[in-house]
């Protein structure tokens, strides 16, 4: 799910409020000639995917007065060393002042996508797994960070705790067991998803009629077992401590769905610069 317009001039507003909380950038307005304009290039400096292109345009738009973001490359294109992402120009006391806010959003779903793409590129031999993010995501950027994966090449699990039924093992505890949990579930009128742990939960959540169940930090051999007796009557989604090796054993496995907390929460930043190559007056 990609971020709507509004999504990214509010966000991008509130990124800009932490660097302009005066609302003044005072390095740049003691340094640089008000009516200076000038040309910035963004380049990337290691290989890599891009996402955030629609926040850092949105960074350029909202300040005053405003520069023109030109893409280079599109969200979800492969990047290189070297290659130019972007042209930024207009007076380059904007060009500077948002430099850093655009860069941030660059880099962090940049990052995003290229790990994403990573797990899908290893996946990519069983092509009926979905890969899927989950909800650890940084407070406030979701719909960036859930765009920054589709970049990457893997889905959207449930965008929060309004869309979807996920059933965890402290709804568990509370409803009185897996069956219990789910019937209660069902009021809601959604599919529904279970975690369970080990087998004896995996054979109650089917009995139950679960559409999904979640195997949470089951091993590969744990997995091939649940697979087993799953007989097709469930959607059965691996999950827990996704690495790279650890989604492919279970995509051996059998499993129908894989989730990564780690392409949202883990993923290190894409190293880009942005580099001014003109200035006039």
């Amino acid at each position: 799910m990609v971020s709507s317009k509004p999504d990214l001039r509010r966000i991008a507003m509130a990124a800009l409020e932490e660097d302009l909380a005066e609302g003044r950038d005072v390095t740049t307005e003691s340094v640089v000639d008000a009516d200076l304009q000038g040309e910035a290039r963004i380049v990337a400096r290691v290989a890599g995917v891009l996402s955030g292109s629609g926040a850092a345009a949105s960074v350029f738009e909202l300040l005053r007065p405003p520069c023109t973001y030109e893409a280079l490359k599109k969200d979800g294109e492969r990047l290189q060393p070297g290659e130019e992402v972007a042209r930024v120009t207009g007076p380059l006391r904007t060009i500077l002042t948002g430099e850093r806010t655009a860069l941030n959003f660059l880099q962090r779903m940049s990052g995003i996508a290229t790990l994403t793409r990573r797990y899908a590129d290893a996946l990519a031999g069983f092509p009926k797994v979905t890969l899927l993010d989950t909800r650890k995501t940084t407070p406030g950027l979701r719909p960036f960070e859930r765009a920054a994966v589709v970049h990457g090449g893997g889905h959207n699990h449930r965008a929060g705790l309004w869309d979807a039924i996920l059933i965890k093992d402290n709804h568990i505890e509370a409803a009185g067991g897996v069956r219990a949990a789910i019937q209660r579930a069902r009021t809601a009128r959604l599919p529904v998803e279970v975690e369970v742990e080990n087998l004896e939960q995996l054979d109650e959540a089917l009995d139950a009629g679960a559409e999904i169940v979640l195997l949470d930090n089951m091993s590969p051999e744990l997995m091939r077992r649940a697979v087993e007796a799953n007989h097709g009557r469930a959607q059965l989604e691996a999950s827990g401590g996704m690495t790279l090796e650890g989604a492919v054993a279970a995509a051996q496995a059998g499993v129908d769905r894989i989730s990564v907390g780690a392409l949202t929460h883990s993923a290190p930043a894409l190293d880009l610069s942005l580099e001014v190559v003109r200035t006039w007056r």
